[in-house]
Parts: structure tokens; C-alpha cells; sequence
């Protein structure tokens, strides 16, 4: 079975059905639902994810990136200082990154003060956390390659006159 494919498809949409998937695989159901447990239990596939554009339900959400410079432990390198940082509920993402910050932490809140007090409390305050910077995301465009909220605008064009 070409795992890459089946990968690919649950990628751009995770709610195929297995029947689907076998079809489009030319394989049959019974190995694709094999194929995806085993690639669940090597952590290969980690989650089924549904994109929600939050901006048009009733719940408040607000979410922010933050950067967070670190020094490395000797010995450890950034291994276990990610690991005291992303143990934190209210830790969404976390990336180790090449620029200026070591780590970049994704947080969702109900309220700008709610990560505000985060940032403030608990990861600015964790060993080897050198300094942060928070950004929060005023509207989000497009997310895993689906745009949100594309409106056709129609642009009616000026009558010139002589």
C-alpha cells in the first residue's frame, strides 16, 4: 500500500471514509483500516484535526504566538526545557526554530489578559526562559492551507465622463 498517499489524502481531509480511501488506493478496506492503525500506534499519524473558523461562532478565542529565547542546558540542549514548556495545559504548539528565538509557543485563551497572565506567571518564570514576545493573531486568513473567509468582492467600475 503506498502509505504516502493514504497520508496525503487524511491530510487534506480526515473525515474519508476507509471504504473511500480503498477505492482511491486500489486496495482493499480491511488493509487501509490495518495500514492506519499501525501508523497510529507509531505515532505516524498523531490526531484527526477539523479547521473551525472561530470569528463566526459565539465563542470568544483569542490566540497568540509567542517567542521565547532560552539558554541550552549543557548536556541537554533544548530537549528538556521544551519538555517543562510544553507540559503546560494552556500549550497548544511549540516549535524549536532557527532565528532569533529558540521556541515559537502557540496558546489559546478566552481573553488577551487570560495569556497575558500565562506569559507572565508561568513561562516567563520557567528555567532558562531568557525573555518572551507575544503576538497575538488579530484575524486568521487561511489555516492548513484553507481559506477562512474569502468573500468575492465585486468592484463596480466608475462611469467616466467626457
Amino acid at each position: 500500500m503506498n502509505k504516502e498517499m493514504l497520508l496525503s489524502l487524511l491530510e487534506t481531509n480526515a473525515r474519508y471514509s476507509t471504504k473511500d480511501l480503498a477505492d482511491v488506493l486500489l486496495e482493499d478496506e480491511e488493509s487501509v483500516i490495518h495500514t492506519m492503525s499501525e501508523l497510529e500506534r507509531k505515532k505516524i499519524i498523531c490526531g484527526y484535526h477539523t479547521i473551525i473558523n472561530w470569528d463566526k461562532t459565539n465563542k470568544d478565542k483569542v490566540m497568540a504566538l509567542i517567542e521565547v529565547e532560552v539558554t541550552p542546558e549543557r548536556d541537554y540542549g533544548y530537549d528538556r526545557i521544551a519538555r517543562n514548556i510544553y507540559r503546560f495545559p494552556e500549550v497548544d504548539t511549540m516549535y524549536l526554530m532557527s532565528g532569533k528565538a529558540e521556541f515559537i509557543v502557540i496558546i489559546y485563551g478566552r481573553t488577551m489578559q487570560e495569556i497575558s497572565n500565562f506569559v507572565g506567571a508561568k513561562l516567563a518564570t520557567t528555567q532558562n526562559v531568557t525573555s518572551t514576545s507575544t503576538f497575538f493573531v488579530l484575524k486568521e486568513y487561511k489555516v492548513n492551507g484553507v481559506v477562512l473567509d474569502e468573500e468575492e468582492k465585486k468592484y463596480d467600475r466608475l462611469v467616466v465622463t467626457p
